[in-house]
């Protein structure tokens, strides 16, 4: 009788079937154009696409995970995940500056809408 690693033997080398469609891709055109400016190919590899697609998805849920037991149960909020990242400098201080840009951006949209307003009026 065979031992257990000469039966796993024998499937070496073949290809399994992939069954069902590929997975859908949500950040494929952003981490293409992201790779590019960061030195990649025009048009680098879809697997290398791929991958980092993966590890982005899997960073955000890991942090939306320590999030949902940071703070309120059933909530993620902008400070819990701003705690999280209290320690790396770099991330913090981007969310910060990312935070007062959509602020700015929201006083310019009402602004440019109550500029609108008032013309049409």
């Amino acid at each position: 009788m065979a031992s257990k690693e000469e039966e796993f033997d024998d499937d070496e080398g073949q290809e399994v079937p992939v069954t069902g469609d590929r997975k859908k891709r949500f950040f494929s055109k952003e981490l293409r154009c992201m790779m590019y400016g960061f030195g990649d190919d025009q048009n680098p590899f879809t697997e290398s696409v791929d991958l980092l697609e993966d590890l982005v998805i899997q960073y955000i849920a890991e942090m939306t995970y320590k999030a949902l037991e940071t703070g309120r149960s059933g909530r993620v909020t902008v400070e819990d995940i701003m705690y999280l990242c209290r320690k790396d400098e770099r991330k913090y201080y981007r969310i910060k500056d990312l935070l007062a840009m959509n602020e700015e951006l929201k006083k310019a949209r009402k602004a440019f809408d109550e500029v609108k307003y008032a013309a049409s009026a």
